[in-house]
């Protein structure tokens, strides 16, 4: 399986925006729930928001929930992640997990994983 890959990230000023993408395959993307994780210098990785790939219920964690969205293009195989009203502790490596089960998306056990894309924000 090919993992995803992520791209849009870069340095922004605190209230500025970004916006992240993840693309993979068809089959990646297909049947289950893609999920943003980020990771902060020593710190451990922490789920940021999914969606499911068919029906596009999403889930945010209580830290975004309401500044970041996510949604997807089944046309170009892509997840997208809206990060508005940026903050200096949004700084850190994001990472698009493909093909995980919505259930236990949260978990970060199961799945695909691209390798990150670092967002820094300045104060």
């Amino acid at each position: 399986q090919v993992p995803p890959v992520e791209s849009g990230g870069g340095l922004e000023q605190a209230g500025g925006s970004l916006r992240l993408s993840c693309v993979a395959s068809v089959r990646a993307f297909s049947g289950n729930a893609v999920g943003w994780f980020r990771q902060a210098p020593g710190k451990e990785r922490e789920f940021v928001a999914a969606i499911t790939w068919y029906g596009g219920s999403t889930d945010y964690s209580d830290s975004v929930k309401g500044r970041f969205t996510i949604s997807r293009d089944k046309s170009k195989n892509t997840v997208y992640l809206q990060m508005n009203s940026l903050k200096p502790e949004d700084t850190a490596a994001y990472y698009c997990l493909a093909d995980a089960p919505m259930a236990d998306i949260r978990t970060g056990a199961s799945g695909y994983w691209g390798q990150g894309t670092q967002v820094t924000v300045s104060s």
